[in-house]
């Protein structure tokens, strides 16, 4: 800034700015808020201007959002729509496992399940949450420092940029724990990859690795994070030497398998998770939005995002309704299997309740308590 422009600041800025905040700003629990100064491209800070960082911290849940996060994430995507001095917004996730999981499933099993009217209000919620991001008046960045699966795909699609470390697995999981993905997916997906790979992630949840993902264009850029022996190395449990198999078939990004995959693993054993290349990127991806200017920049995410805000707001109200009524029976027995099953058992026998169905057996507490992984278990 020249002497000149100080100068003019001082002359004519009000001495006394309006607050637009509805509330005044507050911790919450699971959700960190945090001002870091705004850097340029040669790393001299941009004194007096920061980006807002947003971070989700429950990583006992990998980074699952209970009803308080979401209200504390709906405020800081508030403060920071607001707040004067921010460039940009960065939303992310503590540690290195996970960016966001999805919904609490301890909080859904427990309280949700079987509630519909409680949860149709929490779901209200949830779509502020996703609104807050797709209305920012700032443009935001999604750090992936980890798996973002569920909800927390629908959540980090909203966001206008995602740079991720190639660790990071992406994906939905509804279909398979009592739900859909409507919370965004279902509106997002389409858009972002075209509709028959949006069919393949949405229906049958199964991740995709980080650098599938940023193949098929979800995603802004890709980082490694696995450190050996003191350098940085792709992600080794997946294919990144080469890009089609002996058939033209693109495979690049896909799971690797037998022998490579062994070798992959025993490599990553060795390593170490290190994400400053994905902060250096975030940060430079913060310095290029510094160095334009800021109604142009805003104009431009607001045009770029409404074919995701008019699927998503076209949709919204209906998949509230359908997903609190879906708590008295495919949720309320997904939850709770996710819920009280053992790290790798935790799915409802999907075929029984096929079966059960096809014979025109209603929905009982009975029926779902003989689908649950304990039945299989005999207990």
């Amino acid at each position: 800034m020249t002497t000149t422009t100080a100068s003019i600041i001082e002359a004519t800025r009000p001495h006394e700015l309006h607050d637009h905040n509805l509330v005044p700003e507050q911790i919450v629990p699971g959700i960190i808020v945090e001002k870091k100064p705004a850097r340029t491209p040669d790393g001299k800070i941009a004194e007096g201007l920061y980006n807002y960082w947003i971070t989700f911290d429950n990583q006992k849940q990998f980074n699952s959002y209970t009803t308080e996060m979401v209200k504390g994430a709906i405020l800081a995507f508030r403060a920071a729509s607001v707040a004067r001095d921010v460039v940009a917004v960065v939303f992310t996730g503590a540690g290195d496992k996970a960016f966001c999981s999805g919904g609490n499933t301890k909080e859904y099993a427990e309280y949700y399940a079987g509630n519909p009217q409680e949860y149709r209000q929490y779901v209200r919620l949830f779509n502020d949450m996703v609104s807050a991001i797709l209305g920012c008046d700032k443009p935001v960045i999604c750090r992936v420092n980890g798996m973002r699966i569920g909800g927390g795909q629908e959540i980090g699609m909203a966001a206008d940029f995602s740079v991720t470390q190639d660790l990071a697995r992406f994906g939905q999981a509804g279909p398979k724990h009592g739900s859909a993905p409507i919370g965004g997916a279902t509106d997002f997906l389409p858009v972002l990859i075209g509709c028959e790979q949006a069919m393949i992630s949405g229906s049958l949840c199964e991740p995709w690795s980080a650098h599938k993902a940023y193949r098929l264009g979800m995603l802004t850029d890709i980082v490694p994070a696995l450190k050996v022996d003191g350098k940085f190395v792709a992600n080794p449990l997946v294919i990144t030497d080469r890009y089609l198999d002996e058939y033209g078939k693109i495979i690049h990004g896909e799971p690797k398998t037998g022998d490579e995959l062994a070798a992959g693993k025993a490599l990553m054993a060795k390593g170490t998770i290190d994400l400053s290349l994905l902060d250096a990127k975030v940060e430079e991806l913060c310095s290029k939005i510094l160095l334009t200017f800021p109604e142009c920049f805003l104009k431009t995410i607001e045009e770029l995002r409404k074919p995701k805000l008019n699927a998503w707001n076209a949709n919204k109200e209906n998949s509230r309704d359908w997903l609190a009524l879906n708590m008295m029976t495919e949720a309320r027995l997904g939850f709770q299997a996710f819920n009280e099953g053992t790290k790798d058992d935790r799915e409802a026998d999907f075929v029984g309740l096929r079966q059960a169905l096809a014979k025109g057996t209603p929905w009982s507490p009975e029926l779902g308590q003989s689908l649950m992984p304990a039945a299989r278990r005999g207990q």
